[in-house]
């Protein structure tokens, strides 16, 4: 009778062992597998992370307005004052825009940190081009340092007609440590 019981408790333990090693390669696979389903969808208001470059002639739809709201977080831990210039806009689609947020370090070390944008509704990011921002690079500020860094975008013509406000958050995270680690050779 022990014999059948150890065997029972080897099939159960190697069963167990397999569920955990299933979990665990899952887990690993959600954060690609995540990225294709927001790419495909256009879930989670992701932008493009690329320039935006208009081509031809420029349409500017005259007879509708739509307004884009501006918001500016920090990543936890982030101390620095982080903030549109202006709160708003109404704009006509196929309008070039320009607007700016304020940043400044009010730590007293050099940080480096980087803009993650997200656009709401979530839909509408696709017609949310930007064609200058400084989202596309690091923000790199000395202790005390401040600066208006430029954002200029479009929304697009066929943005649906249901959509008339636009959110665009930039939250913004220190990636001090991990330049660092790149910089001495690291892999992070």
């Amino acid at each position: 009778m022990s014999e059948a019981v150890t065997e029972k408790e080897n099939k159960l333990l190697t069963r167990l062992v397999l569920v955990v090693v299933a979990m665990f390669g899952f887990g690993f696979a959600l954060v690609p597998l995540y990225d294709v389903f927001c790419e495909i969808t256009g879930l989670n208001g992701k932008t493009s992370d690329e320039q935006y470059v208009v081509t031809g002639e420029n349409r500017i739809n005259h007879e509708r307005w739509v307004t884009v709201q501006f918001l500016a977080n920090n990543n936890a831990g982030l101390p620095w004052q982080f903030r549109p210039v202006v709160r708003s806009l109404r704009v006509n689609p196929g309008e070039a825009i320009s607007t700016s947020f304020y940043l400044k370090n009010t730590e007293n070390r050099n940080i480096v940190a980087q803009a993650v944008p997200s656009v709401a509704p979530y839909y509408a990011a696709n017609y949310f081009h930007k064609t200058e921002c400084f989202c596309f690079e690091q923000q790199a500020l000395a202790a005390g340092e401040e600066k208006d860094m430029p954002l200029r975008f479009i929304v697009d013509t066929e943005l649906p007609e249901e959509v008339t406000t636009l959110t665009l958050s930039y939250t913004l995270f220190d990636i001090t440590e991990t330049v660092k680690e790149i910089a001495a050779g690291g892999t992070k």
